[in-house]
């Protein structure tokens, strides 16, 4: 047997302090020298300059961090986050508040005394803990300001309380008129208030103040008291499409929670009912839901049910902060986005993913240079998952569109928002409505589709179904993050025979029923990319023969909501000829909507992909220890078993770059894992030469989806020794030895079957288990730059040998035998020139032989045939 290790995750110890800062400095200037000094074309540019331009660095260090699994979120946010509410959590008195907040407010003229902080414009009472209500603290700074009046000095515009966790602003103005009359009794001093001066103040003040949380309202605690100082006036927050979802997340804590019996994903619409009133009347007539007041209350009507408030004060908290509505050149477009502020599962399965509009315009462009320069006149179009019809907005001639949508609610938005009023628009369920029991459409079944559309259909006009469907896709083995009731409905229970894994995806639903429904149509459509080249598609491939016209790949960072970065495509296509998908070839638009190249996707047959190119042997009934990673056993009972003659455990997950990185090797079996493989004698120089393969091109948001494919040219021996060379010194041979591993109560120990060395050459103090490599190397002739990696490696290998770890690191890396394997011996010298205590080791030789190694095996990717260009 044999381990792994995690992409050598956990092999950095953390940096502390100013050494990580000063690290992660030296590496974005690194990155922003090469960006500006480098000179780079298509891909690679748009690559690193949509990672790294314009990047505050503390926004760097905290994107780096947050990919290192060591650091933890609150090491992060304490790093990178330098706003209000952090400073105040490291306060030790009353006087670093005061101090904390005049900092962050600039404050220059000022002085502190019996009002703590006091400046012409604002008086301010402070507290070093958010024991204290506001009430309380208002009502010791109104003593001040009463003993002022007494006195005739000058009170200022406003009046302030601060503490470590909430902050309240109030106009002077609205409390003069009650001091005056003079009936309040005080206390002895501030501090010792009587319940009875409390109770009174308190009845006054509570419509009157603005309270912030310091957690969450920082920002709009600083920017209103600046604002306030500048225009004499408390100047509340505009909404804006920029701070859309900050305030509904807002909302949704301070007044969606209090709202009684209202489902969750009902939050967005009573949200637009919100703040498109003015405490009057509505912005917008015919939204779904509204506004309305009981007993001088908000309340809120939705689908004929009138819903409360539990608690009212965070409701006057909210609007005290934000201004509504919205301004009137805003109003329409918040509304639109809508689809932002629903939760993300159910917005994968509705399909509510925004088009943005410069990405629209695009379209419009490339169905303008496919169907001619009249398309918008000569075709009908129907989008059946229209959202709130950002697509449609485009269209000179809105009585030729149809548009029909899973959600009511969309309906409702577009007519509020009096969106494409000439176009029909009407509730539907595409992968449902109207089907029968035999997969064949029957309109009279609901009688929703307008008569002129399904006359057109009948008569075989041109129609153009112009659709950004959703991307939700069925539970299975093959992604454990998909829902599981998406393959039941009418379409794929009825529609779909032949079509193979296509079946779970929505998408392909509504491909699947446009071809039936509309065999003569033309269909642009936004989708991934994975019915033109993922090998689970290869069925869907062989049934839909379609003709392709053009279109183009768009970042998938330009729709909000999209995890990961990879191409979504907009594909033309013309159902009434078939004619079998080979090659599409696109245009590349990044996702800022300008073009950047040219990009071509293949449908190769599955027997041609890469993962079927190397035998798998077969189990037996050995069990062998399950690893998470180089060297951490499994915490659940997943019993696994080895293979006859078994070297290591290879991981290859997918055949595409975007899970390149999911491939490593083991000295024992991963836990939970799929698609890996036993490496023996046999299939050694194949498992180096798809580990080789998979990790020598970096994976970009263009080519994330190209299929590694079998090699169409002869294979030299010279190439197949570089692979196995550059496998072995790879940061993801996670090869390792180990005794006393416990799992399963038992004690396990793993083999270290890929040391390139003798015991003798490294200087080692014991015998290695395992002289495999050493014999599979030996009457093999390897390059010069083979012979160079190796050679470094050597090196490493005596360097660790040469000293003796602490007993933290030997612990760490499980160093209890002399067979260690490459994770381990690069992983302790690491430690080691982290300790001044350790004679240092340079990398240098060995990192600049391995560079070279890659950049001589990199070209025969393309070359021989693995990738396509």
């Amino acid at each position: 047997m044999a381990p792994h290790a995690a992409h050598d995750a956990g092999a950095y110890a953390p940096y502390r302090a100013a050494g990580l800062v000063l690290a992660t400095g030296l590496l974005v200037c690194s990155i922003m020298r090469l960006c500006k000094v480098r000179k780079f074309e298509g891909e690679k540019f748009e690559g690193i300059q949509e990672k790294f331009e314009g990047i505050h660095i503390l926004n760097l260090l905290k994107t780096w961090m947050s990919v290192n699994s060591y650091y933890t979120t609150d090491t992060i946010h304490l790093m990178t986050n330098s706003n209000l509410y952090t400073t105040l959590k490291q306060a030790k008195s009353e006087e670093d508040v005061k101090d904390i907040y005049i900092k962050a407010l600039g404050l220059k003229s000022y002085s502190k005394g019996l009002v703590d902080i006091r400046t012409d414009e604002i008086w301010f009472e402070a507290k070093d803990t958010g024991k204290h209500s506001s009430y309380a603290m208002f009502t010791q700074l109104l003593h001040y300001v009463q003993d002022g009046l007494n006195k005739g000095e000058t009170i200022p515009p406003f009046l302030a309380v601060i503490d470590t966790e909430k902050a309240s602003l109030m106009k002077t103005s609205d409390v003069l008129p009650f001091l005056k009359k003079k009936t309040v009794k005080w206390g002895k001093s501030a501090s010792q208030y009587p319940k009875k001066a409390l109770d009174e103040v308190s009845a006054h003040i509570g419509t009157y103040f603005i309270s912030f949380r310091m957690a969450t309202h920082d920002d709009e605690f600083i920017s209103t008291v600046k604002a306030a100082i500048e225009s004499g006036d408390i100047i509340r927050t505009q909404i804006t499409p920029d701070n859309l979802k900050q305030v509904f997340d807002k909302w949704v804590t301070m007044i969606g929670r209090e709202i009684i019996d209202v489902d969750e994903d009902k939050y967005a619409l009573l949200f637009f009912a919100d703040i498109m009133h003015d405490g009057t009347i509505s912005t917008h007539v015919n939204l779904p839901a509204e506004l309305l007041h009981k007993n001088n209350s908000p309340v809120f009507s939705l689908d004929g049910k009138i819903y409360e408030l539990g608690n009212k004060e965070g409701y006057r908290q909210f609007w005290a902060i934000y201004h509504k509505p919205p301004e009137a050149q805003y109003r329409n477009y918040l509304l639109e986005r809508r689809d932002s502020l629903i939760p993300l599962d159910e917005r994968s399965f509705k399909g509510a993913y925004y088009t943005p509009l410069a990405v629209v315009d695009k379209a419009y462009d490339k169905l303008t240079q496919t169907l001619g320069r009249n398309w918008q006149k000569n075709y009908i179009v129907w989008d059946m998952c229209c959202g709130v019809g950002n697509l449609e907005v485009k269209h000179s001639n809105p009585r030729k569109i149809y548009m029909s949508t899973l959600d009511q609610a969309d309906i409702d938005v577009m007519k509020a928002t009096k969106t494409c009023v000439a176009a029909q628009r009407f509730q539907y369920d595409y992968l449902n409505d109207d089907i029968t029991d035999d997969g064949s459409i029957d309109y009279s079944l609901t009688n929703k589709v307008p008569a002129g559309l399904r006359k057109a259909i009948a008569e075989g006009k041109k129609i153009l179904v112009l659709i950004n469907p959703p991307y939700a896709e069925a539970a299975s083995s093959v992604n454990t993050n998909s829902k599981t009731n998406v393959a039941k409905n009418g379409v794929s229970l009825s529609m779909m025979d032949g079509y193979g894994s296509a079946t779970r995806e929505l998408f392909t639903q509504f491909i699947a029923r446009v071809t039936q429904e509309i065999p003569t149509a033309t269909l642009a459509i936004f989708s991934k990319l994975k019915y033109i080249n993922a090998p689970f598609f290869e069925k869907f491939r062989a049934v839909w023969t379609v003709k392709y016209l053009g279109g183009f790949v768009v970042h998938s960072k330009a729709f909000d909501g999209l995890n990961g970065n990879f191409p979504i495509g907009f594909l033309v296509w013309n159902l009434g000829i078939k004619k079998q998908i080979n090659q599409v070839t696109a245009e590349v638009i990044n996702k800022n909507a300008n073009p950047i190249g040219e990009k071509s996707f293949y449908n190769i047959p599955n027997n041609k992909m890469l993962n079927v190119w190397i035998s798998r042997p077969k189990l037996n009934q050995l069990e062998v220890i399950p690893l998470t990673n180089a060297l951490t056993p499994a915490t659940k009972k997943d019993f696994k078993t080895w293979s006859d003659h078994a070297l290591a455990y290879f991981t290859v997950k997918g055949n595409d770059l975007q899970n390149a990185n999911s491939t490593y090797v083991l000295s024992s079996r991963a836990y939970g894992d799929s698609g890996g493989i036993y490496i023996n004698p046999e299939n050694l120089w194949q498992a180096a030469i798809v580990f080789s393969m998979r990790r020598l091109i970096k994976k970009t948001w263009i080519n994330d989806r190209d299929q590694f494919l079998q090699p169409t040219e002869p294979l030299t021996n010279e190439f197949k020794h570089d692979c196995l060379i550059w496998m072995l010194f790879n940061g993801s041979n996670l090869t390792a030895s180990a005794d006393n591993l416990e799992w399963n109560n038992k004690t396990w120990s793993i083999v270290n079957h890929f040391i390139p060395f003798t015991e003798n050459e490294v200087n080692a103090p014991g015998r290695f288990e395992s002289d495999f490599m050493v014999e599979y190397l030996q009457k093999k002739k390897l390059s010069k730059q083979a012979k160079a990696v190796l050679n470094a490696g050597r090196t490493l290998w005596q360097a660790y040998f040469s000293q003796t770890d602490v007993y933290n690191v030997r612990e760490q890396f499980k160093l209890n035998r002399p067979d260690v394997g490459w994770y381990q011996i690069r992983n302790a010298l690491k430690k080691r020139n982290k300790d001044s205590d350790s004679i240092p080791t340079d990398f240098s030789t060995f990192e600049t032989a391995y560079k070279n190694l890659t950049e001589k095996l990199q070209p025969k990717v393309f070359e021989l045939g693995f990738l396509k260009e």
